[in-house]
């Protein structure tokens, strides 16, 4: 793509109302992500992580600073136009899967491009889920897979509309060390073969250690300032 930088990051606030005080989440945060990169926002619980992460995605509004997030400044976007920029360009991975469970894995992962009028939903769901090692697991509802099978249905339906980024929180928070290890490979060979640019929020040093690049933080202030430009 042209831009260089596929997130900007300017100036960021937030806080929250906690009763007659306000809280500061996040203060004064300043960074950028090259597209096609991989970038881990790393600290400890409570640092601001998942906040920031929402911010970035546009799922919530900063007190005042800017995103700007495949070229477009989130600030000049109604929730509507947000909502669209995210279906059009945007996928994610969370910690606890977030599967529809009356949905079959195949469903789970096509049902939202069907959605999108995409008329080869099914096999492009299909494709996917047989490069994650479920192809045998298509008619699967959640309740019937493993956690780390659930969390692969997610990384097929992560990429299945081809985004130019992709948001992960704790992708692997609730799986064992074993089956956490398999869905990074997953994640990280699905995201080099797309060439998206991968964006993971973690506590685990490890998987942050796998990125191209780092941003820590403390407190809701950059811990490292250097990290998140080299």
């Amino acid at each position: 793509m042209p831009m260089s930088n596929i997130l900007n990051v300017s100036d960021l606030h937030k806080s929250y109302r906690s009763g007659e005080n306000r809280l500061t989440i996040l203060d004064n945060i300043n960074f950028s992500v090259p597209a096609r990169s991989t970038f881990a926002i790393v600290g400890p619980s409570g640092s601001g992580k998942t906040t920031l992460l929402g911010l970035c995605a546009g799922l919530d509004v900063p007190d005042s600073g800017t995103v700007e997030l495949c070229g477009t400044s989130l600030s000049s976007l109604n929730e509507d136009g947000r909502a669209k920029l995210r279906s059009q360009k945007v996928g994610f991975i969370f910690q606890n899967f977030q599967l529809l469970p009356t949905l079959t894995a195949l469903e789970n992962v096509s049902v939202p491009l069907e959605l999108q009028g995409d008329k080869s939903a099914r096999n492009t769901a299909m494709d996917l889920l047989d490069k994650v090692g479920l192809g045998e697991r298509l008619r699967h509802y959640p309740s019937q897979l493993s956690g780390g099978e659930q969390q692969r249905v997610a990384l097929a339906r992560a990429f299945a509309n081809r985004p130019e980024v992709l948001f992960a929180d704790e992708p692997t928070g609730n799986l064992d060390a074993e089956t956490g290890d398999r869905v990074t490979e997953l994640l990280f060979n699905l995201n080099q073969e797309a060439g998206t640019t991968l964006i993971i929020v973690s506590h685990d040093m490890d998987l942050a250690n796998k990125c191209d690049r780092q941003l820590r933080l403390k407190g809701g202030r950059v811990l490292e300032p250097n990290t998140a430009s080299l």
